[in-house]
């Protein structure tokens, strides 16, 4: 696969005569075995490759082969959560980045609120369900009455151990990994302490390599497959919650515990349609702070839509991406659907 995109200037800037030569002669030889190849022409990829490997490290920082935010979480508080003291009655809803989180966290609030269904209760989503590793209101978690919602990006390696004697709950959302990638893209520009790359190629490199929060797309939703024993978990995936909503909230309530009548299920289902929820001050997070999110530039919750992806990545974008996921995709214990259109 030969790709190509604008950056001569940036090159010839950075490169330099000298290392240009060193750099055309040992290129092919790195590349020998992989997807790519390389001409002198296609310099600007290679330069984008070597930008993808340099997140800027005063927005991150890695933690047990993690990135996290710089400001927003300490090392101190992330070992603290080995021994975070989980009960039986606690629901952890956790994704990757981008893979309908705050969706998924709207719905199980309205499952388990009366409150928030029939609107007598203006509790916001950050105090539903807030975030176990970026504990941004200071929030005690130990004090909150039961049952517990938390929403949490952590691989499964780094939750608290509690969670492995399989009593605890834990809703895990997937989604393409293309339409990932955009959201990312577009959150990484309304969100203040995340780095604005510019380029989208850029920040296709990074999220290929893992440079991203928490890690890379794979290993996050692979880690959580082959250790689906350890855990009692749930798997969804977006693309069914957009194809059948209504089945979807009926099994979060099964495997929950948690019986709602007709009347209440179609309320959990009409209020977490994107409309209702872009217009619900408790659920749209317009609520960040500035100082977290520049609602100038854009809104949290952006389209809701399944292939968003084709309206941004190239052809040349799309292949190169499908030879770095394509075999390990291939081997994930699940079945995707990525080619829904239907609207949320």
């Amino acid at each position: 696969m030969l790709l190509t995109c604008d950056g001569r200037e940036a090159w010839d800037s950075a490169m330099g005569s000298a290392k240009r030569v060193g750099f055309d002669k040992m290129t092919p030889l790195f590349l020998c075995d992989s997807p790519l190849s390389y001409k002198r022409e296609n310099y600007s990829l290679l330069f984008i490759l070597r930008q993808a490997m340099q997140p800027e490290e005063k927005y991150l920082f890695t933690y047990k082969g993690c990135y996290f935010q710089r400001e927003i979480v300490s090392v101190e508080y992330l070992d603290s959560l080995e021994d975070f003291e989980i009960r039986d009655s606690d629901v952890f809803l956790v994704t990757y980045p981008k893979s309908g989180t705050i969706w998924t966290q709207n719905i199980l609030s309205l499952i388990y609120h009366e409150g928030h269904r029939d609107g007598t209760e203006k509790v916001d989503l950050l105090d539903r369900a807030p975030w176990l590793e970026y504990n941004i209101r200071n929030v005690d978690y130990v004090s909150r009455p039961s049952p517990r919602l938390f929403a949490s990006h952590l691989p499964y390696y780094l939750v608290p151990k509690g969670l492995r004697n399989r009593r605890a709950k834990v809703v895990y959302v997937a989604r393409n990994p293309k339409d990932v990638l955009v959201s990312y893209y577009h959150f990484s520009k309304i969100a203040v302490r995340l780095e604005d790359v510019e380029d989208f190629g850029i920040f296709m490199e990074r999220f290929l390599a893992g440079k991203v929060i928490p890690s890379l797309w794979l290993d996050h939703v692979e880690g959580w497959y082959s250790h689906k024993d350890d855990f009692n978990i749930l798997f969804l995936t977006y693309e069914e919650m957009k194809k059948d909503l209504r089945s979807c909230v009926l099994k979060l309530c099964n495997f929950l515990g948690k019986r709602l009548t007709e009347k209440e299920v179609d309320a959990v289902v009409d209020q977490a349609t994107f409309n209702k929820m872009k217009a619900d001050p408790r659920a749209n997070y317009e609520f960040m702070p500035p100082d977290l999110m520049d609602h100038s530039k854009g809104h949290f919750l952006r389209k809701g839509t399944v292939g968003d992806w084709k309206n941004t990545m190239t052809v040349a974008q799309s292949e190169r991406f499908d030879s770095v996921f394509k075999e390990r995709m291939e081997k994930l214990p699940i079945e995707f659907c990525w080619d829904i259109h239907d609207e949320l």
